[in-house]
Parts: structure tokens; C-alpha cells; sequence
């Protein structure tokens, strides 16, 4: 007599598969495993294994059945979803409904399955690729960027001016009183960088260290805290330091510092920074025509997505977001109440969308990973680093590694494939704009 499987859909994703072992081979697996327990048995009145069966089931029957159910629920599964033609999204939870002795063992699965997706005429696609000019100014910035990040501290004998980093003690007041969040001690502040509020910073100018006064300013009405919107406030100050900015010449020490002959001059310099602006800018535009489409893509598909699989990428999030605040020590459950799950579905749901759509792009489009493309993209990778061939090295003997890199390459062949067909319209916009874009969808 053979297994039967009936399969349930009570509705969506969500499937029911019910199992029904005939009686003989399940009694046959109790029988196997009492006799492999009746081996090492320790019955007492009898020797080590050389109880008798009978004696061995009243003391292990349980025990025996227990095992039996688990080893067929394992060998029968597979077999099971082969004969319902059916593949799971995700791990099932298995519920058995009758195991009486002598009868057929019934056990049921629980589960959700993938979703049906037609994909929609890719020729509707229309995006917009945000395109930038390097200008001389945008060169200018960033050489100037270089100067600052080597800059240093001369503490000075005289008042504060614009461009000076100061050291203050401060204390806010409303109405005498003072409030939450308004007081601070050894702040830095640059005057003018636009990191405090503006009427502060420059109500610190035209005062010396050891000196002692009152900045009177008004919230401005999109203040960050809606309870000081609009609102008058006096800040008392106490002026520690006065420290001049010294940034450094563009001398030989500086330019070799970033890798550009010296006997190429601040030309030379400029050059690379451009070269970096325009690697910069094209990246930037890539990504974000990118994110257009994949989130055309997924306005122009409605589906489901099995809730379990995006429990997994919860996980997976919830991990990211733990090593990237030094927080992965944390238990799971310290990690679970610190990023609960709601906080993260609306981004799991996303990425599993997002990844079965991708798929059935790639499958129905017979889209394979371009070799050429994925070493190009190794060399790349490996071009960032001193030594160029040992990380490749490196990267070869990561498989995990090497999946993430094939799995980017191909997703990109996918964009490009959607490309294609779609509408693509080049919209220009200042680079600090679109460097600006770049880092907040990072």
C-alpha cells in the first residue's frame, strides 16, 4: 500500500499537506527501533541487551514511537511534496493527527508556498537617470575637502571670528528657566560650519576665551523639537578656547599623501580629483537609476509574499543593524525587544519582493551570469585594496563571498535586461545633489 498526500489550500499562500503512512511501515519503524533500544537496554533482571522484546516495548514503547514518528515525518517528507508537486517557501510545521498502533500514521504540514507572478510589459518601464556635470567648483570643493580633513588647532590670544573653532560651556533659558537638551560642557563649535544653530555660532564671534555673556536667539519655526518652534531663548556662555584653523599648503608631503606626483603640482591633483568625482558621479547615477527601477517593478507587480520567508530576512536585517551599531554581543532577545519585528517588516517585505520578482525575471528571461562581467567586477573590488591579487585570492577562497559577488553581478545584468526595453529619460542635476542622494540611500 502507498503513502497518500492530499493537499489543502485554505487560501493565499498558505498550504495544508496531509500525510497518510500505511500501518505496516510505520509498526515495521516501532519494531526497528525497539530492537536497536533493546541492544543496550538495561532491564532489570536481565543482562545488558537480552531482554526480551515484550519486555523492551512496555519499558521504551513510547520512547520507540516517538523516534519512529520522527525518522518517517524526515524520510517521507521529501517524497511527499514530490507526489503534490509542491515546494514550500520556508521550513513547514509539522502536526501529527493520529499515530494509533495498527493504523495508518497521519501527520499534516503547514506551510506557504511561493508566489504566482506574471510579469508585466517591461516596455512600460519609464525612469528618469539623474546625470551631472564635474565642474571646477566641485573640483574645488573637494581638494578643499583634503585640506580640511589634515587640518589642525591653534589655540589663539584674541576674540572669535568666522571659520574659528571655539570650546563653550552654555546653558539655555526659557523664560528663566532651564530646559531639556539646552545646556552642554567643552562643546566644540565651528562658527559658521552650520552645526549648532546659526544665531549661536555667530553670537560667539567677537568674544575671547575667560569671557562670560548672553546670546539671545529665537527657534527657528522647523525646529526639530516642535516644543521650541517659534520660541526666545537665552543661551549663557562661557567662552573655554579660541582655536584658529591652520590647514595645510598643497606642498610635495601633502600631494604624495594622496598619491599624486609632486612634480605634478596642484594640477595634478586636481586631476585626480575629478577622475574621483566622475567614478563618483557615474556610480551615484547608476544606483539611483536602479532604485528607479526596482521600485517601478514593483508598483507594476501586485503578489504575495510568504510571510516566512520574510521572518528570515527580519533576521538577517536585525542582524545587519546589530553589527553595524556594535551591538551584536546582545542576545536574541535583547536584539529582538531593541529592533522588534514591526520595525523591520515594512524592509524585509521589500527585499523578499524584490528577490522573487527578481527571480522571475531571471527565469522567464533565461538571463545566465556573465563570467566576463563577474571577474571585471572581482578586479574592481580588489582594485580598492594595496594588494590587488591577494584579495581576489582571498575572495576565490570565500564561497560565500563569491555567491554575494555573482548574485550583484547578475542583478545588475537584470536591471540592465529591464533597461532595455524601458524608457529611460537623463535629467541633469548639480553633483552635490546627486552625491548628496547617493549617501542618504546608503
Amino acid at each position: 500500500m502507498s503513502m497518500e498526500v492530499e493537499l489543502q489550500n485554505p487560501g493565499g499562500l498558505q498550504r495544508v499537506l496531509r500525510v497518510s503512512v500505511p500501518a505496516e511501515r510505520f509498526d515495521n519503524a516501532v519494531d526497528k527501533r525497539l530492537r536497536q533500544l533493546g541492544t543496550r537496554a538495561k532491564v532489570p533482571g536481565f543482562r545488558p541487551g537480552k531482554a526480551p522484546l515484550k519486555v523492551v516495548r512496555q519499558q521504551y514503547g513510547e520512547q520507540a514511537r516517538a523516534d519512529a514518528i520522527s525518522e518517517i515525518v524526515r524520510e517521507t517528507w521529501p517524497e511527499a511534496m514530490q507526489q503534490a508537486e509542491v515546494s514550500p517557501a520556508g521550513q513547514p510545521s509539522f502536526e501529527v493527527a493520529d499515530e494509533t498502533q495498527g493504523q495508518p500514521l497521519v501527520y499534516s504540514a503547514s506551510f506557504e508556498v511561493y508566489p504566482e507572478i506574471t510579469l508585466a510589459d517591461l516596455e512600460k518601464v519609464a525612469v528618469e537617470r539623474p546625470v551631472a556635470e564635474v565642474t571646477d567648483e566641485d573640483v574645488d570643493r573637494l581638494v578643499e575637502n583634503l585640506r580640511q580633513s589634515k587640518r589642525r588647532l591653534e589655540t589663539v590670544p584674541r576674540a572669535a571670528a568666522e571659520g574659528d573653532s571655539v570650546r563653550i560651556d552654555f546653558v539655555g533659558r526659557m523664560d528663566g528657566e532651564a530646559f531639556n537638551g539646552g545646556s552642554g560642557e567643552n562643546q566644540e563649535v565651528e562658527i559658521g560650519a552650520g552645526k549648532f544653530l546659526p544665531d549661536l555660532e555667530q553670537g560667539l564671534i567677537g568674544h575671547a576665551a575667560g569671557e562670560e555673556f548672553d546670546v539671545t536667539l529665537t527657534f527657528p519655526e522647523d525646529y526639530q523639537a516642535e516644543d521650541l518652534r517659534g520660541r526666545e531663548a537665552v543661551f549663557s556662555v562661557s567662552m573655554k578656547e579660541v582655536n584658529e584653523v591652520q590647514l595645510p599648503e598643497i606642498d610635495s608631503e601633502f600631494l604624495q599623501a594622496h598619491s599624486v606626483d609632486p612634480e605634478a603640482g596642484l594640477e595634478g591633483l586636481r586631476t585626480k580629483c575629478r577622475e574621483a568625482l566622475e567614478r563618483e558621479q557615474k556610480k551615484a547615477s547608476r544606483n539611483k537609476l536602479k532604485a528607479a527601477v526596482m521600485d517601478q517593478l514593483l508598483e507594476m507587480h501586485e503578489f504575495d509574499v510568504p510571510q516566512a520567508m520574510v521572518n528570515d530576512e527580519i533576521g538577517r536585517l536585525r542582524q545587519e543593524t546589530a553589527e553595524r551599531f556594535n551591538a551584536a554581543q546582545l542576545s536574541a532577545e535583547q536584539l529582538q525587544q531593541m529592533i522588534p519585528d514591526e520595525l523591520l517588516q515594512p524592509q524585509g517585505s521589500r527585499r523578499v519582493s524584490l528577490g522573487l520578482l527578481l527571480g522571475e525575471l531571471i527565469r522567464q528571461h533565461n538571463i545566465e551570469l556573465d563570467e566576463a562581467r563577474f571577474e571585471q567586477t572581482l578586479d574592481e573590488l580588489a582594485s580598492e585594496y594595496d594588494e590587488p591579487e591577494k584579495v581576489k585570492q582571498h575572495y576565490r577562497s570565500q564561497p560565500q563571498m563569491l555567491q554575494g559577488i555573482r548574485a550583484m553581478v547578475i542583478e545588475e545584468q537584470v536591471i540592465d535586461h529591464v533597461l532595455a526595453s524601458a524608457t529611460v529619460t537623463d535629467k541633469t542635476v548639480p553633483l552635490q545633489e546627486l552625491l548628496n542622494q547617493q549617501g542618504g540611500q546608503q
